[in-house]
């Protein structure tokens, strides 16, 4: 029989235990965060002034890959935009692959086009073409060449449009940590193939860490261009790896889900995914059917494709980068319904569009 005295000891370690798992402050935080990421986004907080549109342009853009739906996204916003500034637009494939992605490149600067786009890919591998095509008086934008929304002097490249990645990641963990009442036992995946991919997972590794409960598991570093013929397998090794210890998986892109989830089915486990970016119709999918996806934070795509416009009209007319940066959004069961979730895209009610069409003078 345990002693009385004991008895007390043994209560007050629990109600101690207890205490420092309710008072762990940062779960708090990441709940109040994420009240903040999930609300309708109505009001234009980008620029209402700029240059009027430049005629007869031609522009290329250079995809990282075709089968990514975030690269598609941003294709289909610049094409309305260039539809309405009446400029021709073409689109050359990089296919996932560095030599592709040069391939691509050299080829754009041989049409000699007024302005081209880096679409997703580092520009780091392409230095000496990149000086050729400034040199020949082409202007340079990107999409995804870099984590920052900034010029990238180092290439000529006038303006790179992106969301802040690191709040983007930051957001995806937040809701790991929210969603798991602090309890998160997580796997990220990543692609060092992109710099941009490579700072994600180091952001959501950080931010995991600052729970006092919540675990990464492992760091996994598998290419986005081969996650079809990597992920099925993948995904039975890490189940029987972690077991019921693993409950949350973490991806730099929403394409990592599409390959996971048949495993996930067909093994009958249950594994909350939350993508930080894109974005994509399946994973907007799977999150509305309560299907091996818990959440997305998916990029304005489209409106991206019009602030690249913007952003070349703006080298055009020799004036200054817009400097926007779209605010980061977590799309989850209870909200897909809202800004563009109807038709499986995140697509804020701002009116950017009527926005930018007054700015270059344009119907």
């Amino acid at each position: 029989m345990i002693p009385f005295r004991h008895k007390l000891t043994i209560i007050a370690s629990l109600f101690i235990s207890n205490s420092v798992i309710a008072q762990d402050p940062f779960v708090d935080e990441a709940k109040n965060y994420i009240a903040k990421a999930t609300a309708i986004q109505t009001t234009w907080d980008g620029p209402t002034t700029g240059p009027k549109i430049q005629s007869n342009k031609h522009i290329i853009f250079i995809a990282s890959d075709m089968k990514n739906g975030g690269v598609l996204g941003v294709i289909d916003g610049m094409k309305e935009a260039a539809h309405h500034a009446q400029w021709k637009l073409d689109v050359l494939d990089g296919a996932g692959s560095v030599n592709n992605q040069l391939s691509a490149l050299n080829q754009a600067i041989a049409r000699k086009p007024d302005g081209i786009v880096i679409g997703g890919w580092n520009p780091n591998i392409a230095k000496i073409p990149l000086k050729k095509a400034v040199k020949n008086g082409i202007k340079l934008t990107a999409w995804h060449a870099s984590p920052k929304a900034s010029a990238l002097d180092a290439y000529g490249i006038f303006y790179n449009v992106t969301s802040d990645s690191d709040e983007i990641a930051k957001l995806s963990a937040m809701y790991a940590v929210a969603h798991s009442e602090g309890n998160a036992k997580a796997i990220i995946f990543t692609d060092s193939l992109y710099e941009i991919a490579l700072r994600k997972a180091q952001i959501m590794q950080e931010t995991l860490s600052k729970c006092q409960k919540c675990e990464v598991l492992e760091l996994i570093d598998t290419p986005l261009a081969d996650t079809s013929s990597r992920m099925p397998n993948l995904t039975f090794s890490l189940i029987q790896k972690y077991g019921d210890k693993l409950g949350y998986a973490l991806g730099i892109n929403d394409l990592y889900f599409d390959f996971m989830a048949p495993s996930l089915r067909s093994s009958n486990k249950t594994i909350h995914n939350i993508s930080a970016g894109d974005g994509s119709i399946t994973a907007y999918q799977r999150i509305r059917n309560n299907s091996h996806q818990l959440a997305t934070v998916p990029e304005p795509l489209n409106l991206h494709g019009w602030q690249l416009i913007d952003e070349l009209n703006r080298a055009f007319a020799n004036e200054q980068p817009s400097g926007y940066v779209t605010p980061a959004y977590l799309v989850t069961h209870e909200n897909i319904h809202v800004n563009g979730g109807d038709k499986n895209q995140y697509d804020p009610q701002n009116k950017y569009r009527e926005v930018y069409k007054e700015i270059w003078g344009v119907k």
